[in-house]
């Protein structure tokens, strides 16, 4: 299935609602940011998952700036939340957002998550924006807390996507799937390799979803520029089309 074939974003009589959503680690914006942008609008997005967005001076500003190119506006997270971010279209309608810090261990990098409660038509979808560390004992712990912030929410449904930092198969993808679906598992669909950019051998990124949230399609857009996908930064983004159900009266 080509891009051009994937399902368009609509609200289904019934109120459920089909919605794409792309995760992207960016990489702080330290590459070309207009072949970033270029990336996100040719994917046509309703949510956006960053990872790494920036976090220090005039972090806000970037973020908007990044957010006006791709046709979306800010949502969520950002340094207040250590990197994740929130991107989402005018269609979703904002509920409530979060951002949160997970524990610090020493000489290590701050870890958070970018949350939200958005609808759209009828279907109303929690989402959790993460990357998790490097180490892997740090990781598995992150991954527990993760999975508490999604119940929290308290939504029928829930998106999670990010920078796992880890190959399918560890400890940590374990834990996820366990209550998580694996969007490239679901739905496969275009390529799967995430990093790094310019060669990727390895799966490190993805789209995940609480049960009942339908997977139609998931995985790394083909047919997009390769000058664009190796200069915006050193991941490839993850594509995924999903159905959710209209939210019980």
């Amino acid at each position: 299935m080509a891009m051009s074939e994937l399902p368009d974003s609509r609200t289904e009589p019934d109120g459920s609602a089909v919605v794409r959503i792309l995760s992207y680690n960016v990489r702080s914006m330290r590459d070309d940011e207009d072949a970033l942008a270029r990336v996100i609008r040719a994917c046509a997005p309703d949510l956006v998952f960053v990872q790494e967005a920036p976090r220090f001076f005039r972090w806000r500003k970037h973020a908007a700036r990044l957010a006006a190119k791709s046709d979306l506006v800010v949502l969520s997270g950002g340094a207040t939340a250590a990197g994740p971010l929130l991107l989402c279209s005018l269609r979703a309608a904002v509920e409530h957002t979060e951002d949160v810090l997970l524990p610090l261990t020493p000489g290590r990098h701050r870890r958070g998550l970018a949350t939200a409660v958005v609808r759209f038509g009828g279907a109303r979808l929690g989402l959790v924006s993460f990357h998790l560390s490097l180490y892997a004992d740090e990781r598995h712990a992150q991954a527990g807390l993760l999975l508490d912030r999604v119940a929290a929410l308290g939504t029928p449904y829930t998106v999670v996507a990010g920078d796992l930092n880890e190959l399918p198969g560890g400890r940590t993808w374990a834990r996820l799937t366990k209550e998580l679906q694996d969007g490239r598992e679901a739905a496969p669909w275009g390529a799967e390799h995430t990093w790094p950019a310019t060669a990727p051998d390895r799966r490190i990124d993805a789209i995940l979803a609480t049960p009942g949230v339908d997977f139609l399609a998931c995985g790394v857009p083909t047919g997009l520029d390769p000058h664009d996908l190796t200069a915006a930064t050193d991941h490839l983004p993850v594509l995924a089309v999903v159905r959710v159900p209209a939210a019980a009266s």
